[in-house]
């Protein structure tokens, strides 16, 4: 009895070395890439950001960077633990959401996304939101520059792609899937030629121009046709569907996109 009671001593103890709020550290030199970068985003002292990295890594009893002239870059074990990181960030801001609720929300709020995101997922919802906060108003911008979120040429953005850089706080918001879509006249024909139907060597896409190359969609096509080009390129996603629609080929759409067409 007296063993099993020392045991479970000390295994609270190792336990108690775990500090929670050690993952913002963790995620802080993730994104920044360097502790001067990371203690700046925490607005902390660069030998604190140091000294709570060593402790997380103590505490876990794996290193969860290499470190090199270039900065620091997350090992396999720390690549393993970013999602669950993430995960404890968000659970963080609900937390928050949910003590701040009965604040009053004012003021102006600039929203920078995609236009195919505004047309169908974002502003449909906006009427909720100014329901819920009458009080609040937003700008939505669509433009295709880049939007500078430190020169504030936005106060939030959503995107597809998860930002490499910048003194930004990153939050998880969804999963969103995406589909081949085309004409029912494209795919009968397709059907009528005996070819394959899992392969698409045969196939018309709709791809992204130059500027989109980072998107999903557009680095599964490269990879797919693996250099043929697509018969045509657009920059926007109302262009792919208008496309597909008309049987110039396959465009990969976000699920949402052909129900709300």
């Amino acid at each position: 009895m007296t063993k099993k009671h020392n045991q479970s001593s000390e295994n609270g103890k190792a336990k108690s070395n775990f500090n929670w709020d050690d993952a913002r550290i963790f995620l802080a030199i993730t994104r920044e890439g360097t502790l001067s970068g990371a203690a700046k985003s925490l607005k902390l002292g660069v030998a604190t950001v140091s000294r709570r990295l060593e402790r997380l890594e103590f505490a876990l009893k794996i290193k969860l960077f290499t470190r090199d002239q270039l900065g620091y870059t997350l090992t396999d074990e720390g690549r393993d633990l970013l999602l669950p990181a993430e995960a404890l960030e968000q659970a963080s801001y609900a937390f928050g959401d949910a003590t701040n609720r009965s604040n009053d929300v004012t003021g102006h709020v600039r929203l920078a996304t995609a236009q195919g995101l505004a047309d169908h997922l974002i502003i449909p919802a906006i009427p909720k939101l100014i329901e819920t906060y009458p009080n609040l108003t937003v700008e939505v911008i669509t433009s295709v520059s880049t939007v500078n979120l430190h020169r504030r040429d936005a106060d939030v953005a959503l995107r597809l792609v998860r930002p490499e850089r910048g003194n930004v706080t990153i939050r998880k918001l969804g999963t969103l899937g995406f589909g081949l879509y085309a004409s029912k006249n494209y795919v009968d024909k397709r059907a009528s030629s005996g070819g394959d139907a899992s392969s698409f060597e045969h196939d018309h896409f709709i791809g992204w121009s130059e500027m989109q190359q980072h998107l999903p969609a557009a680095q599964w096509l490269e990879k797919t046709l693996r250099g043929k080009p697509c018969r045509l390129s657009t920059t926007s996603l109302s262009g792919q569907m208008s496309a597909a629609k008309a049987g110039v080929g396959i465009a990969i759409l976000p699920h949402f996109t052909p129900k709300k067409a």
